[in-house]
């Protein structure tokens, strides 16, 4: 379990380098069609700044755009005290707690750190799971705020943004430049800022979906770990599987943020999802537990 969680990890971190090298190459392909050497460097700052941006507000954002509201101990007392002796058991300081009305069993966590956290549920996933379900699927989400995962992807959902905002600039050189004179940058250059324009958004797309399908099999794994029983977790998204996961709010920007994908959608659709297939995740779990 240890080993899996620290090849996520690195696997992680070389798919969000990668972002890095597109963001440089869209930068250099457009300092090369504008005469200005210094787009490159401009490129890869904007998007650091960008994703610094995401990074501060997205959390307000995501709890808003899924209508979650905060409770204390009084109004829930069982997911309140599920959480908090899970932050207990894992030394992390009391996330608060939201609650989402939507009867889809799902859940989420949010925050730049431990220490500014949210986690929320939906009344559909306390309604349906029992309390060793419940702890798990808790214990997973905590597991997100203890590998910073939300940190992670809000860089990652603000370097996608920025990598969107380079080929826009790219495919208006084609409406706004001339042609005719003899400042005509390479044709070479065109035909390479033709395909970036082109492929660049949609590449980002796949490093996102790489690096969330990613964090959520960390997550899981962080959170058997937590409660030493990983069959828990995989019930709970056998529970999940049979009443399905789609919230009545379809909102692409967070669905990455949930413990099972939220949005409507089969066949092609699942290609691009931000989570691995669920019955992926129950045969690793399970796998798990022949190892512990």
């Amino acid at each position: 379990m240890y080993s899996e969680i620290a090849a996520n990890k690195r696997k992680t971190w070389l798919i969000i380098a990668s972002f890095a090298l597109l963001i440089g190459g869209l930068g250099w392909i457009a300092s090369q069609l504008y005469g200005q050497p210094y787009f490159t460097y401009a490129a890869l700052f904007g998007a650091a700044v960008w994703a610094l941006i995401q990074y501060f507000a997205a959390a307000k954002l995501a709890l808003a755009m899924n209508g979650a509201h905060e409770i204390a101990k009084k109004d829930n007392p069982r997911l309140y005290r599920t959480v908090e002796n899970l932050s207990i058991a894992t030394g992390m300081p009391m996330p608060k707690v939201y609650i989402i009305d939507d009867p889809a069993p799902n859940a989420f966590a949010t925050g730049r750190d431990p220490k500014h956290a949210v986690v929320a549920a939906t009344t559909g996933l306390l309604n349906i799971m029992d309390d060793t379900e419940l702890e798990a699927v808790m214990a997973h989400e905590l597991g997100h705020v203890k590998n910073y995962d939300i940190r992670v992807m809000m860089i990652v959902f603000g370097l996608v943004s920025a990598i969107g905002f380079i080929a826009d600039m790219l495919s208006h050189f084609f409406w706004f430049s001339g042609g005719d004179d003899n400042d005509s940058p390479n044709p070479i250059f065109i035909v390479l800022a033709i395909v970036a324009a082109i492929l660049a958004p949609f590449l980002a797309l796949l490093i996102q979906m790489a690096v969330s399908r990613r964090r959520e099999y960390l997550a899981d794994s962080t959170g058997a770990m937590t409660t030493r029983y990983p069959e828990g977790l995989a019930r709970a998204l056998e529970k999940i599987r049979g009443h399905g996961s789609t919230m009545r709010r379809q909102n692409t920007s967070t669905a990455h943020l949930f413990f099972a994908n939220p949005l409507k959608g089969k066949s092609l659709a699942k290609l691009f999802s931000t989570h691995p297939p669920v019955e992926d995740r129950i045969k690793r779990l399970r796998e798990m537990g022949t190892h512990l």
